[in-house]
């Protein structure tokens, strides 16, 4: 098939899948289109890089100012999120006052920007990072919020995976790509790098198979329920295949460890509320199988990795050794945006990088100490939430454990606690809790609803 034909045809079966979703009228607004093109664009390529695909060099970018296209797009995007919100009659007092500790992380990143090298870069980037909370805002105050993820993971799904294929397959220049690391040809599809393409996949693949487990228990309708088994059975396979040719091996590993967990806590013998005591269990038999067989080392060679994760060990040291202020960092978003990228590019021998391929130790260089302790106790206050929706809505509160192992886990080998990054909004989407507003209630299950638990009260957060 040539390029040009394939693009009819994948184009044509994208318009299809949409068509499709858009006539099963979900009880959603659309305003989530406003959030789909937020992690479309975040987790793939910028708007100025779609532009340059069409031949149109826009030109004007630096690591500290950025596109000013792109600037413009996130400030759009952003602005009418906050229009929505302010019309929809969202309280950010009870929104402080429902996550504390996510209004206390935002506000110190704010304040970090004052001792970064570049203030006005770091604030720019701030703003980037509100517009994850404003987001997630959207999508939970959407008539059904359940339903309103459901129909954005569904769509970035259909998006990414045709346009991956597509790429990858048809149009090699746009995608597949050069790894810095080794010099190596790498599979990045519609995104600009396979760890990219292997995050958006990992957390695309838990969305379904999370549907599917709910579809199966919840969805009333047989003809309804063979169409979603039959559609997440074909967006899985065509996942891992893209896992599988983007060799990354982060994501394959984060993903593995959240379907353990998500299949886990559905044992029937499991004390859903005591979760924690099975994670002192595990780490403790992790460690007894550590000082046995080297149990790390035996992991890293199923995920074919070697043991400095190709030469991260020797990035952690540098920056471990560098002169940063240990109560406060470089500043928010600051680390990367001096002449430090050129200074430790000599030192990895030409190697350049923009982040430390570890999201605690990129939170301690730009955050220092107090930050990267508010960033554990978000996670911590996350997990409770999730422990606790264990009881009041079961697959939701599985969904939010086994992404938030999934997403501590990715943060060892890769820094995702950053602005705009699609598994910090996902983040951000498990840890922010907004009760449903009054004026527009929630449906009950439709063909294209996802089921409200009737023990959930008026109080408790549904995604």
């Amino acid at each position: 098939m040539s390029p040009a034909v394939a693009t009819i045809v994948y184009l044509a079966i994208l318009a299809w899948l949409f068509r499709r979703d858009i006539r099963e009228r979900p009880n959603i607004t659309g305003a989530v289109w406003l959030v789909f093109f937020w992690v479309i664009i975040s987790g793939g390529r910028f708007v100025t890089e779609w532009l340059g695909i069409f031949g149109l060099d826009l030109g004007g970018s630096s690591a500290e100012e950025g596109s000013p296209v792109d600037a413009l797009f996130f400030f759009i995007i952003i602005g009418g999120g906050l229009l929505i919100l302010h019309r929809r009659g969202v309280n950010w007092g009870q929104f402080i006052r429902r996550n504390p500790l996510v209004a206390v992380y935002l506000g110190y990143c704010l304040v970090a920007c004052i001792w970064s090298d570049i203030p006005f870069a770091s604030v720019k980037r701030w703003v980037k990072l509100f517009g994850q909370p404003v987001m997630v805002l959207l999508i939970l105050t959407e008539p059904d919020p359940l339903e309103a993820f459901t129909r954005l993971m569904k769509r970035c799904a259909y998006f990414i995976v045709v346009l991956s294929v597509l790429f990858i397959k048809y149009y090699p220049e746009y995608g597949r790509a050069f790894d810095p690391w080794t010099g190596l040809g790498m599979n990045v599809g519609m995104t600009t790098n396979k760890n990219t393409l292997g995050a958006d996949c990992f957390i695309l693949a838990l969305f379904f198979v999370w549907h599917i487990l709910r579809v199966r228990q919840f969805a009333e309708d047989p003809a309804y329920r063979r169409r979603e088994f039959w559609l997440s059975g074909i967006m899985l396979v065509f996942l891992v295949w893209l896992l599988r040719v983007a060799h990354s091996a982060t994501s394959i590993g984060s993903l593995t460890l959240a379907l353990a967990m998500m299949f886990f806590v559905g044992l029937k013998f499991i004390n859903r509320k005591q979760v924690w005591m099975y994670f002192v269990v595990g780490l403790l038999l992790f460690g007894v199988a550590e000082t046995a067989f080297d149990a790390h080392k035996l992991a890293l060679e199923w995920l074919g990795r070697d043991p400095t994760l190709t030469d991260r060990t020797k990035i952690w040291q540098v920056l471990l050794n560098w002169n940063v202020n240990p109560l406060f960092g470089v500043g928010f978003e600051g680390f990367w945006l001096d002449t430090r990228i050129e200074t430790i590019a000599g030192i990895l021998g030409g190697l350049h990088i923009n982040e430390a391929h570890n999201g605690y130790l990129e939170t301690y260089i730009n955050l220092g100490g107090v930050g990267l302790a508010l960033t554990f106790a978000m996670i911590l206050a996350t997990y409770l939430k999730a422990q606790r929706d264990l009881s009041l809505d079961f697959h939701y509160g599985r969904f939010r454990l086994a992404y938030l192992v999934a997403f501590l886990a990715y943060n060892w080998t890769e820094a995702a606690f950053r602005t705009h990054c699609v598994p910090f909004f996902i983040f951000f989407l498990i840890a922010i809790d907004y009760p449903p507003l009054e004026s527009e209630p929630l449906s009950e299950w439709q063909p294209a609803s996802v089921h409200k638990p009737d023990n959930l009260s008026p109080n408790d957060s549904l995604v």
